[in-house]
């Protein structure tokens, strides 16, 4: 019995698989479309593409800046002509410094024992924090120049307990 049930499905088996290598093979010229107008594309994508150059455009120029103020396009790689070694070191220590403030901010919203409000002052930067049910809400405010920025940060609200 064991036998013949083998054999029976060895059979069907074969079957199959020269069933399914009889079809008949389907296929298309592949044809090649381009999406620019330029080129012969869509017309309608002219309006997206621009824009899209138009903001590369502008981050390439942005990054060309290299932070000296004088907009020569330098790229900043290598020596920059007016920025000395004690320039480079103080600019990456307020990095750090202002790194290590986020984290404590970070900390004091989202650490071990999180706080409903509360005010970090570093230098001349304040940052106040205010809890509520659904956002966070940062206000950053520099007293030296007087400039403000507000950020709201949405939490997640879950229905359950």
């Amino acid at each position: 019995m064991k036998t013949i049930y083998n054999v029976c499905c060895r059979r069907i088996a074969l079957a199959s698989a020269l069933g399914v290598l009889a079809l008949p093979a389907l296929a298309q010229d592949l044809v090649y479309t381009p999406i620019n107008p330029s080129f012969g594309g869509n017309s309608l994508n002219s309006s997206h593409l621009l824009s899209i150059a138009n903001a590369q455009r502008d981050a390439t120029a942005r990054d060309a800046d290299d932070g000296s103020g004088n907009g020569d396009g330098t790229g900043g790689g290598g020596e920059t002509p007016g920025v000395s070694d004690a320039d480079l070191f103080v600019r990456q220590l307020e990095g750090r410094l202002l790194s290590a403030l986020a984290g404590q901010v970070t900390s004091a919203i989202f650490g071990d024992t999180p706080q409903d409000s509360g005010i970090v002052t570093f230098g001349t930067t304040t940052v106040s924090f205010d809890r509520s049910i659904d956002s966070i809400r940062l206000v950053i405010a520099d007293s030296l120049d007087g400039t403000v920025t507000e950020i709201i940060v949405p939490q997640l609200v879950t229905g359950g307990s």
